[in-house]
């Protein structure tokens, strides 16, 4: 039994070329190639199902339907939203390293 049916996202020209550019770039991180790559394949085929779109582009379902949520609420975007949880307490940076530490 299937479930219910995916949400249709129509997509802006310029980020549908953006998509086609950044796909066919060399030097792209892998998260970013397959979400356009998502964007393309959802531009081509809108009433794909979740499953079939994740399988198609190496996401799973329930990836494909968060972005497909995201863009049909009109946040064409690919850049993931800042993350739960407690927050680094220290400076990444090492600036509060003492240098007679030795470290």
């Amino acid at each position: 039994m299937p479930g219910p049916s995916p949400a249709l996202c129509t997509f802006p020209d310029d980020f549908v070329q953006e998509a086609l550019a950044t796909v066919s770039r060399r030097t792209v991180a892998v998260q970013t190639v397959q979400r356009f790559r998502l964007v393309l394949l959802l531009h081509e085929q809108p009433s794909l199902r979740n499953d079939e779109a994740a399988e198609a582009v190496g996401l799973s379902a329930r990836q494909v339907q968060r972005w497909r949520s995201r863009w049909v609420a009109g946040d064409f975007s690919i850049e993931d939203h800042s993350g739960r949880g407690r927050k680094a307490a220290f400076s990444p940076s090492g600036s509060s390293v003492d240098p007679s530490d030795g470290l």
